[in-house]
């Protein structure tokens, strides 16, 4: 099994910044995906950013130019860090990983807790 955990949201003034993070830990081969979607109250989750492991990363457009996803392969874990940020952008941010456990030869998608960001003055 592969577990995920979350770290890094919590209440930030808009215009300011916060860094999430997020430890992939377990029975682990290889991830291939790692990334962070985001679920608002009333509305439907989305993708926010996601990273390969060759580095090739995809970004929603409502966050392109002010998140930045980055990632460590030894260690397994993700990153975003987050500026600029809006009322909007306040949501629980969940990492997600697809991933091949020991033993498998297909990966499988992986969830975390989420973390909750809350933009507010």
């Amino acid at each position: 099994q592969v577990q995920l955990v979350e770290s890094g949201g919590g209440l930030v003034q808009p215009g300011g910044s916060l860094r999430l993070s997020c430890a992939a830990s377990g029975s682990i081969f290889r991830i291939q995906v790692m990334g962070w979607y985001r679920q608002a109250p009333g509305k439907q989750r989305e993708l926010v950013a996601e990273i390969n492991s060759h580095d090739s990363t995809t970004y929603a457009d409502f966050v392109r130019g002010r998140f930045t996803i980055s990632r460590d392969n030894a260690k397994n874990t993700v990153s975003l860090q987050m500026s600029s940020l809006k009322p909007e952008d306040t949501a629980d941010y969940t990492c997600h990983a697809d991933a091949i456990p020991n033993g498998s030869t297909w990966a499988r998608t992986y969830w975390g807790q989420g973390t909750q960001v809350t933009v507010s003055s």
